[in-house]
């Protein structure tokens, strides 16, 4: 054991994290990540046992989201590491931080033993913010440099590669000091005495408002704006509820659907004043891509960091602080007296809610309708990626952020599940509910041993048209023939009891009110497989 003024490198790393408000790990371990384990555990972080690192990625991520400090995934040598490529590449794209604790061999033993050696360094490199490989002389400075790093800017997950006599070699106890949190920025001089004449003079305004804004929790800020100035609000998918949805300047999310983007788009080209907020384009669909000419209307672009997408261009670009960004850009200038004086506020308003009408008798936008009907307004739901997802994303509403979380830059599926397992164990007070299609669904099956063994409750529903819906909608459209999308049906409901949870069968709305009154009073998880046709989505997203 270390003297008493001594610790294990890898408890040097733990207690970082959990400085940092980390309170629990997920993964799987292996041989050589067992020192990382038990330092996590000695410093107050819970390790949750997954049944996939892929898995343990997402609900790492999930934690995040309800508590603002950084995921934690733990994945082994080898393996470990690849399973878990998908979710730290998903972290990167959908700007979440998240921590990777790998496990590696010597350098001196990878000289001669190579069985599951591979420079996990190099498969990382690409795909996330940074990667360390742990030193004893310098681990509390690397676990520093990972959390600092994940957090600023657009968050994003940061490797520390630990090989095994690291994770136990000596270090002193006492960490040196932490880097100081930088202090938000907001724009001045020119710049902004230009963004407030615009403001000054709109008489059309509306903002995009997209993940950044969530990740600075910008959504104060944001109401505040839109109210004093009368500026309609988009969000991006990610962003959902950072206005209220049920605000009446609240226009909802846009992203992936073509549909909306028919009211959406031509509203936003006619504004004279466009102000991004923390928009992240790479949540969006190519027919967003130079929406606007920037020499034509003005656009002010309010971001984390530089515009390297080109996605689309701005007449202002501020690097700077949403909420502290926008304070400055409104501050002195009186609001106009009537803007969008036509009308067009209530009309583009009008127009998105007969695009996506909730009254049909049964089928996917029935479900989605069902389920926001009866669970909570402040239930927190959870997509994977597919078409129903384009669908609840432009029909569920949120009434906070992170009401409603998904993949929305890498789009994976599978990710569903364990974002609402993460989110359930965080969030134990709330109701929490997950969308799946069935394949994304089978991708992560094996995670409800875990929602039994950790006794969560969420609710999973499984919109079953053993198809590969969206994907098999493409392939019409292109008049392709019919192949590699659909599948068998499956007994969702049967593999929900399997698991010591609960299962239902919904092919009406009144099974399904019935099945989500269940599982509400349950004292387990709720599988609820809705069976629709194939088909269900033509025309609707």
């Amino acid at each position: 054991m270390p003297a008493p003024d001594t610790i294990r490198a890898a408890d040097a790393i733990a207690r970082r994290l959990y400085a940092a408000g980390c309170r629990h790990a997920f993964g799987m371990p292996g041989g050589e990540v067992l020192t990382i384990v038990d330092a996590l555990e000695a410093a107050g972080i819970t390790f949750i046992l997954c049944k996939h690192e892929n898995a343990a990625g997402f609900m790492a991520e999930a934690a995040w989201h309800q508590t603002g400090a950084p995921g934690i995934m733990v994945a082994t040598i080898g393996p470990g590491v690849l399973n878990g490529v998908n979710s730290i590449a998903n972290a990167l794209q959908d700007r979440v931080p998240l921590i990777v604790l790998s496990g590696c061999v010597d350098a001196a033993e990878a000289e001669t033993y190579t069985h599951q050696v591979l420079d996990q360094q190099a498969v990382l490199r690409p795909i996330t913010k940074a990667s360390f490989q742990l030193s004893a002389g310098a681990a509390h400075v690397i676990a520093d440099k990972a959390v600092c790093i994940a957090l600023e800017g657009r968050p994003g997950p940061v490797h520390i590669d630990v090989p095994i006599s690291v994770a136990d070699a000596t270090v002193p106890a006492q960490a040196p000091a932490s880097r100081a949190a930088a202090s938000a920025t907001a724009p001045t001089g020119k710049d902004l005495d230009t963004a407030q004449d615009w403001l000054k003079n709109a008489k059309r305004p509306v903002m995009i408002v997209g993940v950044d804004a969530m990740n600075e929790n910008a959504s104060a800020a944001v109401t505040a704006f839109a109210e004093r100035f009368n500026v309609p609000t988009v969000t991006t998918y990610k962003a959902k509820g950072i206005l209220d949805e049920n605000h009446a300047l609240a226009l909802g999310g846009a992203g992936l659907s073509p549909l909306a983007d028919t009211h959406l788009v031509p509203f936003i080209q006619q504004s004279d004043l466009v102000i991004c907020v923390g928009y992240d384009p790479i949540e969006m669909r190519p027919g967003w891509r130079d929406i606007w000419d920037a020499r034509q209307q003005h656009v002010i672009d309010i971001t984390a960091v530089p515009n390297h997408h080109y996605m689309h261009q701005a007449s202002l670009s501020i690097i700077a602080n949403c909420a502290t960004s926008l304070a400055a850009i409104g501050d002195g200038v009186l609001p106009q007296e009537n803007t969008w004086e036509a009308g067009e506020i209530a009309a583009v308003k009008a127009a998105l809610g007969a695009s996506f009408p909730c009254d049909e008798a049964w089928g996917p936008a029935a479900i989605i309708d069902t389920c926001r009907t009866l669970l909570p307004s402040d239930t927190i739901a959870t997509a994977d990626s597919g078409a129903h997802r384009i669908l609840l994303s432009q029909m569920w509403t949120c009434t906070q952020p992170r009401g409603l979380l998904q993949s929305s830059a890498l789009c994976t599926m599978g990710c569903a599940l364990p974002l609402a397992m993460g989110t359930a164990l965080c969030a134990p007070e709330r109701t929490v509910v997950s969308f799946s299609g069935d394949a994304g669904f089978l991708m992560i099956a094996g995670e409800l041993s875990t929602a039994s063994e950790l006794g969560i409750k969420p609710i999973f529903v499984v919109f079953v048209d053993a198809s590969l819906a969206l994907i098999e909608l493409k392939q019409r459209q292109r008049q392709l023939r019919n192949a590699a999308v659909d599948f068998d049906r499956h007994d969702f409901a049967a593999m929900g009891r399997a698991f010591g949870g609960a299962g239902h069968t919904a092919t009406n709305r009144a099974e399904l009110e019935a099945a989500l009154a269940t599982a509400q009073a349950a004292d387990t998880f709720t599988v609820i497989a809705c069976t629709i046709e194939r088909g269900a989505y033509d025309g609707r997203i």
